[in-house]
């Protein structure tokens, strides 16, 4: 694998993932299109620029750890690990088929180099609290990062673990929320809003940073800035697009949790292009 921070290599790599998402959703006419499609600049940039990591070497001691809490947006995960190297590409489609690795949520009996099973929401900043805490026992330079879902952050284990993190000056590790302001029955506002939402983690002890989490200079930049912060987690608030990059997914409630048709994919691999 070879990691980049030049933003056109970055954008070209995104482009891929968004149309293996779009590829593997279609052909098993179920999953979560639009919450794994905000959520691929994050991804990209973590794993192609900013973690330290090795496909060759998943279980490399001192690796950055990564977490991607929402589960449900495992084809955005499987999308990334099969363009790292981890994982083969040319079974994506085989996703939620009985058998196949690539199943509807990151399962470690799949995928070894997982370094979580999640899907079962409000869980995955606790685990990456304990991965973080034990690298700091060790004295080891692992940073830790874990995706959340803004619906996923309406449960209360979030808040304890967020209280937690700060109380004990958890340096090493970044939350990422995918602010896409739409969860599984509508938008977020309409359910449980969340604003004040950077005030809230301000209020429980972390470093805050609003970003657009489309835009991959100002996610490089947020996360240099994370690793500059001493004595505070840190928590971006990625502000993004459900379904981004394409038309009909973009700000619909609809692909939270429905697949495109046939016609759907191809329509939506000639938005997003070559």
């Amino acid at each position: 694998m070879k990691k980049t921070n030049d933003l056109g290599e970055l954008q070209a790599i995104a482009r891929r993932v968004r149309r293996n998402i779009v590829k593997m959703i279609g052909a098993a006419k179920s999953g979560h299109p639009g919450g794994s499609l905000s959520a691929v600049e994050t991804l990209v940039t973590l794993y192609f620029d900013v973690m330290r990591h090795d496909p060759a070497n998943p279980k490399w001691p001192e690796r950055d750890r990564f977490i991607l809490s929402k589960g449900h947006a495992a084809p955005v995960l499987y999308a990334v690990f099969a363009e790292a190297g981890y994982t083969p590409e040319d079974s994506l489609e085989t996703l939620r088929r009985i058998g196949s690795i690539y199943q509807g949520h990151p399962d470690r009996r799949f995928i070894p180099s997982l370094e979580a099973s999640t899907g079962s929401l409000g869980v995955g900043l606790s685990l990456g609290i304990g991965m973080a805490e034990a690298a700091r026992l060790d004295k080891s330079p692992t940073r830790v990062y874990v995706v959340l879902g803004d619906g996923e952050i309406q449960e209360g284990q979030i808040w304890e673990a967020a209280m937690y993190a700060a109380y004990h000056k958890v340096d090493n590790l970044v939350a990422i929320v995918d602010y896409n302001k739409i969860q599984l029955d509508g938008f977020v506002k309409d359910i449980m809003g969340l604003e004040p939402l950077a005030d809230k983690w301000r209020g429980f002890g972390w470093n805050t940073i609003e970003v657009d989490g489309h835009d991959i200079p100002a996610l490089q930049k947020a996360f240099a800035d994370a690793a500059a912060t001493k004595g505070q987690p840190t928590v971006l608030l990625a502000h993004t697009i459900k379904g981004k990059g394409v038309s009909f997914m973009e700000n619909n409630p609809k692909f939270h949790g429905v697949a495109p048709t046939k016609d759907e994919v191809e329509k939506a691999l000639q938005e997003i292009g070559a």
